[in-house]
This record gives C-alpha cells, structure tokens and sequence, in this order.
C-alpha cells in the first residue's frame, strides 16, 4: 500500500487490523502513525486508549502483556509500537500470535525508523509482509515537494514564483517535514495575496538564522567549524532526524563531486550549479571521494546500530570539517 492509498482508504473509515510502516522518511511514519489513530479513535478515547511502545526498552513479555488487555465496554484502542525489529524472530512470532482473531475495535501500528530500516529481501521483513498491511515511506520526489508546497501556501493565501519553487524544494530535500516548517515560517512572513520570490527564501531560511539543512552542507563546504556544529544541534533541538539531515548531506558531496568532474546535476538541482562550482573548487577528487566515504560509513554504522544517530551525526560533521581544511 502506498502512503496515499493509506489516507485514502483510512480518511473513508477502512482499517486493517495491523500496519507496518518504514522507509527513509521518519517525519512522514510518525504522522502517518498519528493520523491513522485519530481517525480510528473518537475524540475522547484518543489521549487515553492510544498506547505508543517503544520495543527497545520494552521486554516481549511486557508487550504482550499490554496486547492481552482488549477495550472494554465498545471502546477502541490503537498500540503503536516502534523499533518492532528489536525482537528477536521468536518473539516476533509470539507477537504476531496475539494478533488472531482480529478485534474490530483494536488497530495495531508497526514501525521502523530509517536508521534501521530492514531489507525486503530479510526474514524479518517477509514475516512482517504476512501479518501486516505495509506501507513504505520515502523522501518526497521534487514534483510531489512542489505539489504540496503549492497547496500549503494557497491556504495561506500566497503564491510562488517558479524560482522559489524549485529553491524551496531543494532546500527541503524531499523532508516532508522541513517542508512543513518551511512554510509555515513563509505563511508568517508574508502578507496575504502576496507572491514568494527568491529573495523571500535567503531571508526566511538563512537571514533570520532559520538553521537548515542546506546551510549545514553549505558551512561544512566552507570550513565553518563552530556554525556547523551549532547548527547540527539546533536542527537536532528543532526535531530534525540525524538520518534526514545526514541524507542531504551526503547528496550535498555527491552533487559537488559531480560539479568537480563536470557531470550534469539532476535537473531539480542545476539552479545550484554555480554555488555547487564555486564550493567545489576548494576541494581535490580525493578529498571529495574521502567525504562520501565518511557518508557512507556513518550511514552503515547507523544501520549496524553502532552509535546514536545524534553521535554519528556530530562525528561526521566533525570528520567533514577536517577534510575541508
């Protein structure tokens, strides 16, 4: 099931009994976790019978235990539980036992963050696919970015110019999230009946020391130590993912290195040619190939479960901003 089936099928009143939710996009799982139980649970229930579990600091028997206590009296309930692959395969299969026979008036959501997100080739994954309903959460492609970017700002009685359009969705790399905040500062900061240009974005996202992901890649190109680092932390205070920012990092170095070597960028990335050019003149191929390998392993060591998403995230800056000198 795709994410839009999903809104679809839930906004027309259709439950399945159990979902599983994953992909590379935290913010969208958990709002889809969030808009699955509000429309499943009448308002007064919400705040009492919608249960979250978080499977790394919670014992198998512990949640089965939760899962034996059924609504009484015609109530609903909804049990989120995350990190759902922290469980050993017998305790899986113990989980996936309490589920039969199904109750009506119980929905149970399944998640993986992207840090570790499984392969659908793995046996854990399989044997999530035969119990669950799944649905895959991505980055937005550009053209969806722009399509909810549009709809956003036309409730907020504002227009945009193609420039900024294709600034804005490269700033908010597909994080549906970021998109969110984006406009939502833009929709303040303007005037209804007014149209968004280029201008708008710099002031919005970088003059008022709004703390982006772009200008985070953009002060690591540069060698900006101490900004690179607040901002790390300031995204991170803001509810900024460690996978979500490390992402677009790692895309940053990837277009910088394909700039280097003259390669043509994705279409939705040539208004950034002449920065990418200028950035990447400060930098050797190897050094660039250096960068992405720093990326890369940190993206492994995230899905290894080696370190704290927050801790690799820092000591990657910290790596990059080496390499910069």
């Amino acid at each position: 099931m795709t994410p839009r089936e999903l809104r679809t099928e839930v906004g027309a009143g259709k439950f399945a009994a159990v979902y599983y939710f994953f992909g590379t996009e935290d913010y969208r799982i958990v709002e889809a976790e969030k808009y699955v139980a509000s429309q499943f649970l009448p308002d007064r229930q919400l705040t009492t019978n919608y249960r979250k579990i978080d499977a790394r600091k919670t014992k198998c028997p512990d949640l089965l235990a939760e899962m034996s206590t059924y609504p009484m009296l015609g109530e609903r309930q909804v049990l989120a539980v995350s990190d759902i692959q922290s469980y050993q395969p017998r305790e899986l299969d113990r989980v996936f036992s309490m589920l039969e026979p199904t109750d009506p008036n119980r929905l149970i959501v399944l998640r993986t963050p992207s840090a570790r997100l499984p392969k659908k080739t793995s046996a854990f994954f399989k044997k999530v696919s035969r119990q669950a309903t799944v649905v895959e959460f991505n980055k937005l492609d550009p053209n969806d970015s722009e399509r909810i970017i549009r709809a956003r700002l036309v409730k907020g009685s504002l227009d945009i110019d193609d420039q900024a359009l294709g600034m804005l969705v490269e700033l908010v790399a597909g994080d549906l999230g970021a998109l969110e905040a984006e406009c939502a500062k833009l929709i303040t900061y303007k005037e209804a009946g007014e149209v968004i240009t280029e201008d708008d974005i710099r002031e919005v996202a970088s003059g008022h020391e709004v703390f982006s992901v772009f200008d985070l890649a953009d002060q690591i190109a540069n060698g900006r130590n101490r900004r690179a680092l607040a901002q790390v932390r300031k995204l991170l205070a803001e509810g900024s993912t460690a996978d979500a920012i490390l992402y677009f990092v790692e895309q940053h170095f990837l277009f910088l290195y394909l700039t280097k070597n003259r390669k043509p960028l994705p279409p939705a990335r040539r208004w950034l040619a002449r920065k990418l050019r200028n950035q990447a003149n400060r930098f050797t191929n190897e050094r660039l190939e250096s960068n992405l390998q720093i990326c890369a392993e940190t993206t492994a060591s995230l899905r290894r479960g080696g370190l704290k998403p927050e801790a690799a995230l820092e000591a990657l800056v910290v790596g990059l901003l080496e390499q910069a000198k």
